[in-house]
């Protein structure tokens, strides 16, 4: 889940590596350094805690080098220190690397290279990688010059198992550079006489719009002006450049305090970017990536959501759209729980993997056993040319933006609705609704951009709660139905970023074991939203406030809420993408008891933005 960046082209490449590194930082903040080429010696500049850190390295702003690596470590093998910082070099000091990614059989490599005299300084997996390059490139006789640095990086990436993504110079070859990705993302960027190199499109967005994107085993030789690609055999293979229509000014904080408090408020403009234009009056719901059949969707018997974290929580609103409307059975699965317990998958599944940088290891993984057991695969995804939208038959895009800050909310909120949307497009090709009813829940998405900004308004009220509660341990959620994954949401955004103590239960669950940890003083928070389930969840919430609890209601439904601390009024709108609406206070509420806490809101410790290992 670290973050890796690099230069090759005509500038002082250490300026450009740290402010990839710093757009990067959400990847991994436990430390940071570069590696560049200075009159044919390699230089390392490396340091524990933030990327800011390496500005305060004696010589680091006299490197001239115009070719480098960069890395910003979220720690997995070996505790954060100076010694297990990347970049790595082998003992010759002639090859150095960073690595995104996990080796999982780094203990046997690292035995072998040392019965061959090699010497370790860290407690890191990537370690291995400069000294088993360079261990085969003392073998190898039979090619030279870049071809030998090209085969010994192979060599020494066909022996790793696990995850990576790798970028190489060396010493000896000043004017190259040679990357590599497997299960692990990487984009190169091209522009006139250089190349970028970034974890995440965004980090080099201000620099170039073309990428190179790049499948598992496709190896690049890197120069200044020119990128040559190589399947796992060292073949020669073409690649297209794609262009990235994102603006570098939406990866920016345009003047908010943090960039998730920026993304909370563009919400209204990611909803209206995640419709685009699938909705056309008078007509049907337009997918045309998909083009499922009558008979394909009747011919389902399980549609299976598959995700991790957030984008789990917003599959849970999916599934109660989509088995209202197109009665087709629906689970939600984790990921990480999915790929290991042998699923019953078929080829009368479909399988929806969610992802919003489209490279969360779990989901991938899933995504192929699935794939495997026969099942039509489809993504959903806010990166382009991400690896799960690659991997799958069919992928179909949130359009959020750039979401940088850990935390996820706008990406949530879209994923909701696309969820909506593409429950519609199916349930207009089975024909087994009311269109007029249809036409209702189009209606009521395309006024949710006016509905946030109405509740992005009536949230910030939420600040003077934040006040009051941000010093407790412990916090409880509550909900029935669809309530019940808002809930979940609002829940985890308050663990991520103020790192309070919190649990979400279905409403009808407390009497069953959770009523005992309600105590005089603790706070519960309640969504209710379901008309359906108004009275059930207000008799709930009346149990707790017996025992003592204090409460925040939100609400969109008319009720006498006199019993009730705090009452926060939503606007009204469809049950099925009341989550887009009544996220957004529990996003709001999260991020002001961060602030009282005085907490980094977009780096919540030992978190990172983009899941790239198990």
């Amino acid at each position: 889940m670290c973050g890796i960046v690099g230069y090759i082209g005509t500038k002082k490449a250490s300026p450009i590596l740290i402010n990839g590194l710093t757009r990067l930082e959400y990847r991994g903040y436990d430390s940071a350094g570069i590696s560049t080429i200075e009159k044919d010696e390699l230089s390392l500049m490396k340091d524990m805690g933030r990327v800011k850190n390496l500005s305060t390295i004696p010589g680091i702003d006299d490197l001239e080098g115009t070719i480098g690596i960069a890395h910003t470590r979220w720690a997995t093998h070996g505790k954060p220190s100076k010694e297990n910082s990347h970049p790595h070099m082998d003992n010759s000091k002639t090859f150095s690397v960073v690595h995104n990614g996990i080796i999982e059989n780094y203990e046997t490599l690292r035995s072998k290279l040392k019965s061959n005299g090699y010497t370790f300084y860290s407690d890191t997996d990537t370690e291995t990688i400069p000294n088993l390059i360079h261990f085969y490139y003392t073998k190898i006789k039979d090619v030279d010059g870049i071809d030998r640095f090209l085969k010994a990086v192979r060599n020494a990436c066909l022996d790793l198992k696990g995850s990576f993504a790798i970028e190489v110079i060396s010493k000896d070859f000043p004017d190259n550079m040679i990357v590599v990705r497997k299960d692990s993302p990487l984009v190169i960027g091209k522009a006139d006489g250089e190349n970028y190199l970034s974890s995440d499109i965004p980090a080099i967005l201000s620099f170039t719009r073309t990428f190179y994107l790049l499948n598992d085993y496709e190896f690049v030789v890197l120069s200044r002006d020119n990128a040559k690609f190589y399947d796992k055999e060292l073949n020669p293979i073409e690649k297209e450049l794609k262009s990235i229509e994102w603006d570098a000014i939406g990866a920016e904080k345009n003047g908010y305090e943090d960039y998730m408090l920026k993304e909370i408020y563009e919400q209204a403009t990611s909803a209206r970017e995640t419709v685009g234009s699938r909705f056309q009056d008078g007509q049907k719901t337009s997918f045309d990536e998909l083009n499922f059949t009558k008979e394909y969707l009747e011919s389902l018997n399980r549609i299976y959501i598959v995700a991790c974290g957030t984008a789990m929580h917003a599959g849970l609103a999916g599934k109660n759209v989509i088995e209202k409307l197109c009665k087709i059975p629906t689970e939600v699965d984790v990921a990480s729980e999915f790929r290991y317990r042998d699923p019953l998958v078929d080829e009368k599944t479909l399988c929806i993997f969610i992802s919003q940088s489209g490279e969360t290891a779990d989901t991938i993984a899933a995504l192929k056993l699935s794939k495997e057991k026969g099942a039509k695969t489809l993504s959903i995804s806010n990166v382009i040319g991400s690896s799960i939208t690659r991997e799958a038959d069919l992928s179909i895009y949130t359009h959020a933006g750039p979401e940088i800050a850990v935390a996820s909310t706008k990406a949530y909120t879209s994923q909701v609705v696309l969820l909506n949307v593409l429950a519609i497009y199916m349930s207009e090709v089975l024909e087994n609704n009311n269109q007029t009813y249809l036409d209702s829940l189009k209606k009521d998405i395309l006024e949710l951009p006016e509905k946030i900004e109405k509740t992005l308004k009536i949230s910030e009220g939420l600040r003077d709660f934040a006040r009051k509660v941000y010093q407790e341990k412990d916090v409880f959620y509550l909900g029935r139905g669809i309530d019940e994954a808002i809930a979940r949401e609002g829940c985890l955004k308050l663990k991520e970023i103020s790192y309070i103590h919190s649990e979400s239960y279905p409403s009808g669950e407390l009497k069953h074991g959770t009523i005992a940890l309600i105590e005089k003083g603790i706070t519960v928070i309640s969504v209710l939203t379901d008309k359906d389930l108004v009275k059930k969840s207000v008799s709930n919430i009346q149990e707790v406030i017996t025992r003592g609890a204090k409460t925040l209601i939100i609400t969109n439904q008319d009720f006498d809420t006199s019993s009730f601390d705090v009452v926060l009024d939503i606007p009204e709108t469809n049950t099925f993408i009341s989550p887009v609406i009544a996220v957004i206070p529990l996003q709001l509420f999260a991020y002001y008891v961060s602030k009282e806490k005085g907490l980094d809101v977009d780096k919540p410790r030992n978190l990172a933005k983009s899941v790239t290992v198990e």
